[in-house]
């Protein structure tokens, strides 16, 4: 009787230095999620599982009718029922591909594999009209979106291979900045409905009707460019015009950044430079995408494009998440 009332107490004790069975576990506002390990980054993030996140998981499309979401209804419009696949960086042996197609990853794995960071943007203005696009549309994926107010949506654990960035979707992970991007000089008309210039001279942001609120969690939040004026640059020899992003936007994007470059070591705070030490403002070649290892944006692995654009504020970005770092 003795030996069986010491286990029990010890038991007892046990028990409650763990949680009881059916307890919550808490739940941080900052954290995103890789291999299914969580890491708090200290910004606010929504993640894929969370009331008003976006899952890319999903088959269903999110903004149409409830008759209209299954892939029943969807298969005419879409060509997949999927938008992410499996991350294939290496050669795995028939055992890692078992594992894998599991979801098998684990952390050093994946930290063996992810090796860049690919910024956009999103050309779609809000975080919920990008899902929208990409999600319902596109057939495409992207694991995290930034909103104009700094909110940071995880839409995939970054173990999965997300649709966005083409050849380096395999060894990448991508973020969707919620900005309408650049445009050839002649051309500011998108601009022009999205941005005014208050008799103070700052400039806001300024949602079309359409829109509506546009899906800001923020309540009462006014967007305004970190810089008041408009800015000029070539990207893949063509001068674009673009207004930058929100301040509350770089905060977020920093803090991410520094998060990803401790929990990816091989992701460097670099960015591709060219003969002067400027951030190149051309596509790389084959031989340089190889053997970059960093953060890119889409203009670096594609001629066609030129997200995140000329007013990006790179060294900004990467001195200040090596800071954090």
């Amino acid at each position: 009787m003795r030996i069986l009332s010491t286990t029990l107490m010890m038991v007892t004790i046990l028990v409650g230095c763990a949680a009881r069975p059916g307890e919550p576990v808490p739940r941080y506002d900052d954290e995103i999620v890789a291999a299914g390990q969580r890491f708090r980054i200290g910004t606010p993030v929504v993640l894929w599982t969370d009331p008003g996140g976006y899952d890319a998981y999903r088959v269903e499309r999110r903004f149409v009718t409830k008759e209209q979401a299954p892939w029943s209804a969807s298969k005419e419009k879409l060509d997949s029922p999927n938008r992410y696949g499996l991350r294939y960086a290496r050669a795995w042996d028939d055992g890692d591909f078992e594992q894998l197609r599991g979801g098998g990853w684990d952390l050093g794995l994946l930290q063996d594999t992810v090796d860049q960071f690919v910024i956009h943007y999103d050309v779609c203005g809000t975080s919920r009209q990008c899902f929208n696009i990409l999600h319902d549309h596109r057939n495409l994926s992207v694991h995290f979106m930034l909103d104009l107010d700094g909110t940071i949506y995880q839409t995939l654990d970054l173990k999965e291979r997300a649709w966005h960035a083409g050849t380096a979707n395999d060894r990448s992970i991508g973020i969707e900045i919620a900005n309408m991007g650049a445009y050839p000089l002649d051309d500011a008309g998108t601009l022009a409905e999205w941005y005014e210039t208050e008799p103070d001279g700052r400039t806001r942001v300024t949602l079309p009707a359409r829109m509506g609120d546009g899906g800001i969690r923020t309540p009462g939040f006014i967007a305004r460019p970190a810089r008041d004026q408009p800015v000029v640059g070539e990207i893949n020899g063509r001068e674009l015009v673009q207004y930058d992003l929100t301040a509350e936007q770089y905060a977020a994007l920093i803090r991410l950044t520094a998060a990803l470059s401790r929990i990816f070591p091989n992701i460097e705070l670099v960015a591709p430079r060219d003969a002067d030490g400027n951030v190149a403002n051309h596509v790389l070649s084959d031989d340089e995408l190889a053997a970059f290892k960093g953060v890119i944006g889409h203009y670096h692995l594609t001629e066609n494009k030129s997200d995140p654009g000329p007013a990006f504020q790179w060294d900004m970005v990467l001195d200040e998440a090596e800071r954090l770092r």
